[in-house]
């Protein structure tokens, strides 16, 4: 049944059948493990107790290492195809929570793939890599420590390559088809770079951390079954141990299909002036009837809502206030105009403040990366 049914990490599929992950591929759900959560590492990220974190592979071993004080790691990335925009960010909010909880952060800029496999321009894959993705988690909260190390595929230490090179040597080409589809030499390449970002801090050269988590979108689950492969295979030669992994819903684009940087008229970027952002996101589709007085009658569909979706994923911390905007809008008190209204403020709020940290962010970003010398 899983060869009837692939996941393409790189294609540009609009909607996922998120339960597959379960049948198919045996994700557990992260709902299971929420109790867990809460008792090991605190009060859970909004995006976990809102099921926007909806799955986990062995995501329990984590909190289980955790709880005993043992060194745990995070291992996540951007590809810098395109500007920074709100499905950028569940991923940084993810980062910096871990980074608060003392986790070790390794955050690849995935240069390598962008140039390879999306054939971008190289010095602008670098330049987004740098200004928009290092800026903005920068301008979102990230910290520079020692415990944080972010990295440019093309622009790292010998042993992360070398990595590369010997994962080639147990992997078949009928099995990464079998994984992925069809294959060109670009996407063998960036799957094998993709285990060597995830399984590289098991070595002793990178600190040696067993215990490693990789929260991604769902549609990268590919990448960490393969991984996941590859780590069993070289457990003996090189003490390597199945990554845990947690998975996320997409972000909807404001027409109701997968948000992206290729459709910038159904997207908010970070980078978006205020003003530009709530002009987009007042034509968002929305959950409401066909007249007011349907809705008013029969109530909304926020579950349908991209303006729902944006309190839940980013505009509203406060989950009791969450909980009356969903009853308002289900019960036919709240209508289409005056929700826009209420999360296009939220909204223009957010994005002046940050563009404030922004501007000072991109005078630091050198300070937490080296970009790739050509």
């Amino acid at each position: 049944m899983a060869q009837e049914f692939r996941i393409d990490p790189w294609g540009t599929a609009l909607r996922l059948e998120y339960e597959k992950l379960f049948e198919v591929f045996g994700v557990r759900p992260f709902a299971e493990i929420l109790p867990r959560v809460r008792e090991v590492l605190g009060e859970p990220l909004h995006l976990m107790r809102r099921g926007v974190v909806f799955g986990h592979r062995d995501f329990d071993k984590i909190l289980d290492a955790y709880a005993r004080g043992e060194r745990v790691a995070l291992v996540t990335g951007f590809m810098p195809s395109g500007r920074f925009h709100f499905g950028h960010k569940m991923v940084a909010d993810q980062i910096i929570y871990y980074q608060k909880l003392g986790f070790e952060v390794f955050i690849v800029i995935a240069d390598a793939e962008a140039y390879a496999v999306r054939r971008l321009d190289r010095r602008k894959v670098i330049e987004l890599g740098l200004y928009e993705y290092v800026a903005n988690l920068i301008a979102l909260g990230l910290e520079k420590n020692r415990h944080t190390h972010i990295y440019f595929q093309t622009n790292y230490e010998v042993p992360y390559y070398r990595l590369m090179q010997m994962f080639s040597r147990k992997v078949s080409m009928a099995e990464m088809e079998a994984i992925y589809g069809k294959l060109e030499p670009a996407k063998v390449v960036a799957a094998l770079t993709q285990a060597a970002d995830i399984l590289h801090p098991q070595l002793d050269y990178f600190g040696g951390f067993k215990h490693v988590v990789v929260p991604v979108g769902a549609d990268q689950d590919p990448h960490i079954r393969l991984t996941r492969d590859i780590a069993d295979r070289f457990e003996n030669e090189l003490g390597l141990r199945r990554p845990a992994s947690t998975y996320h819903r997409f972000q909807s684009g404001l027409d109701g299909n997968k948000m992206s940087s290729s459709r910038p008229e159904h997207t908010i970027f970070l980078t978006d002036p205020p003003e530009e952002a709530v002009r987009k996101l007042k034509r968002a589709l929305t959950g409401g009837r066909a007249s007011v007085e349907e809705q008013r009658r029969l109530g909304g569909e926020p579950e349908k809502c991209t303006i729902y979706e944006f309190y839940v994923y980013h505009l509203i911390g406060d989950d009791r206030e969450l909980m009356r905007i969903y009853q308002d809008c289900r019960g036919g008190r709240l209508l289409c105009g005056e929700d826009k209204q209420y999360a296009a403020e939220l909204l223009r709020r957010f994005l002046e403040e940050h563009q404030r940290r922004l501007e000072k962010a991109r005078d630091r970003v050198l300070d937490y990366v080296e970009p790739p010398k050509f």
